[in-house]
């Protein structure tokens, strides 16, 4: 780990009477710069989607090397997600996030100067790769500032980071383009926003706090009472190697493979929808750039209420069952893509766009929440980390390369079939993972029934 990205050394003690007011201070200033700062990466991540009709245009790409372009940040994304994200624990979050989202703004400056399919391959490889520096500070943070029980809910909130820095990429990208003019489009699309990922890459590295402890704090669980996870866990763990839980825990777990798959077909549907809007909307649907970057920001932006309202439904109404809420939002989103491709009528497209960016974030979502709850805590990491590369290896990979492949050679309707494939799978292993989920309550609950009568016997 390089020395500047290390931990400060921990702060002396406060007094008792500073305590309460320095640790919500600290924990919302951190919580507002890991989402300011996620938001940020989006900025520069989101960017290059807004420019593939440019690419089309004036570099004459193809819809298949655009697509390989788009997976190749995906592959490196989701190859970095995880192996960052183990190295972001022995590092400051603060550092590491600013550092990373840095590294982006500098590779999306050397992207206003490329023209050529082997040099933007190679940039947006080495963005996707620092991209990967995002996520891990993010949870770090809120795992060490907020109790399990308040991390649902402020959880929520983080995630639709992703969704404002994705959907507010638009209009800064058509500003920018307003006043640089299409002369000078790598300027506008890569350029502006690399700047401002750099001032807020400096910001949050005032704004995130490392930890309590650091801050001269008692820990998290100290300062409130923490509510234990009530779960029949084995004891095995601490004996066990990394590669012995993942394959026990994950690798032969069912119900790891369901979420990873429920996650694979849903990121085939995002990234199908996300990378080919811009330029379908263009080239196919007659919008014009400002009318294109409208129902780009509403595919995004739409999703922030369903995202914050998706947990507290699923506890609410189906009673901590995560997957049927999951299975509504797809069997809508199947007709809504269906609308999407075939009206013809501005404000349906725009419509159906922004109703599958509603409701897609919610199967995703939901599954990150039910990971949780089918595997032992030890083992939370390796689950993410199979779902991380089912759904960016394979689910984002399916949605941009065989998509652009089927539409370079049997035309856009092609890609829309796969889509709605992939719908009708992702339902199925919704389906299957419900099931499973409660299979385990069922195990659970005879578990909690014979711990009674051994005591008596």
């Amino acid at each position: 780990m390089f020395s500047f990205l290390q931990p400060k050394e921990a702060k002396s003690s406060v007094p008792d009477s500073m305590i309460m007011n320095l640790y919500y201070k600290y924990r919302l200033q951190s919580l507002i710069g890991i989402f300011i700062g996620y938001a940020a990466y989006y900025i520069v991540r989101n960017n290059f989607a807004l420019s593939t009709h440019f690419l089309s245009d004036i570099l004459h790409m193809s819809k298949t090397e655009i697509g390989l372009l788009s997976s190749g940040m995906l592959i490196a994304y989701g190859l970095s997600k995880g192996f960052m994200s183990s190295l972001a624990d022995k590092a400051s979050p603060a550092k590491f996030m600013a550092f990373g989202l840095i590294c982006c703004a500098i590779i999306n400056i050397f992207m206003s100067f490329a023209d050529s399919l082997a040099f933007f391959l190679v940039l947006v490889v080495l963005n996707g790769f620092f991209q990967g520096f995002g996520v891990g500070p993010s949870f770090i943070t809120l795992a060490k500032w907020y109790p399990k029980q308040e991390r649902g809910r402020y959880g929520a909130i983080w995630n639709i980071s992703h969704n404002l820095g994705g959907g507010i990429v638009a209009p800064i990208v058509a500003a920018a383009l307003y006043f640089t003019t299409t002369d000078h489009w790598q300027l506008g699309s890569y350029g502006v926003p690399a700047l401002i990922a750099v001032i807020i890459a400096i910001a949050i590295s005032f704004l995130i706090k490392e930890s309590p402890e650091r801050e001269g704090l008692p820990p998290t669980s100290e300062i409130i009472a923490d509510t234990a996870h009530k779960a029949h866990r084995s004891s095995e763990a601490p004996h066990m190697s990394t590669r012995e839980i993942f394959v026990k825990y994950v690798l032969k777990n069912k119900n790891a493979w369901y979420v990873s798959l429920v996650d694979t077909f849903v990121y085939m549907i995002r990234f199908g929808m996300l990378t080919w809007l811009p330029i379908y909307l263009l080239q196919v649907k007659g919008f014009s750039k400002a009318e294109m970057s409208v129902a780009f920001l509403f595919f995004e932006w739409a999703a922030i209420p369903s995202t914050i309202f998706a947990g507290y439904i699923s506890d609410k109404f189906f009673k901590g069952y995560r997957m049927p809420p999951a299975i509504i939002a797809i069997s809508i989103i199947f007709f809504c893509i269906f609308g999407y491709w075939q009206s013809e009528s501005l404000l349906w497209v725009t419509f159906f766009a922004a109703i599958v960016g509603c409701l897609i974030y919610i199967p995703q979502f939901l599954a990150s929440v039910q990971t949780m709850d089918i595997v032992p805590p030890f083992a939370v990491g390796s689950a993410v980390g199979l779902r991380g590369f089912m759904s960016y290896i394979v689910g984002a990979n399916l949605g941009t390369t065989l998509f652009g492949v089927l539409a370079d050679k049997f035309g856009w309707n092609a890609g829309f079939y796969l889509l709605l494939v992939a719908c009708v799978l992702c339902i199925t292993f919704c389906v299957l993972a419900h099931f499973g989920a409660k299979e385990l309550d069922a195990k659970e609950a005879e578990l909690e029934q014979l711990q009674p009568a051994e005591a008596n016997s």
